[in-house]
């Protein structure tokens, strides 16, 4: 399969991905005896993310998320639950760090295989009101590992 070769091509690609993630979102639901429970509200714009994880060693053995918002806020969860499984804590802080850093408007790690599906929130840097929703499942798990400390 080849990639699309110009901006328009990549732009209707993402936002495709973006919406599948928002209509089926991946790891929602809650998990039995998870060890962190987070709830992180944007009371901006109301986006609610709930996100439990399990631990194994020093790494996710399982996550899901609920909640609801916008299709930013919520593929955002949807693909980093996909990402972080199965990850150790360095992995994820890299991760976390690369993504926040796209939305932010560095696209220097825009080509970062390592993001995975979260590429397709690149666009987001263009409106700085909507990083807080791409961020805020982020800003969760964030806690959720500080909080394991």
């Amino acid at each position: 399969m080849s990639l699309p070769d110009n901006s328009a091509d990549i732009a209707a690609l993402y936002q495709e991905l973006i919406l599948d993630h928002y209509r089926k979102p991946r790891n929602k639901g809650t998990l039995d005896n998870a060890d962190a429970t987070i709830e992180m509200r944007n009371p901006l714009c109301g986006d609610e993310v709930d996100l439990q994880v399990i631990y194994s060693g020093d790494s996710i053995g399982d996550v899901k998320f609920s909640g609801r918002g916008c299709s930013i806020s919520q593929a955002s969860a949807s693909m980093m639950t996909q990402i972080i499984k199965g990850k150790s804590r360095e992995d994820i802080d890299a991760v976390r760090t690369k993504f926040r850093d796209l939305v932010m408007g560095d696209m220097a790690v825009a080509n970062d295989k390592s993001l995975g599906s979260l590429r397709a929130l690149s666009g987001v840097s263009k409106f700085p009101a909507r990083v807080k929703c791409a961020l805020l499942a982020w800003n969760a798990l964030e806690s959720a590992l500080e909080n394991r400390k």
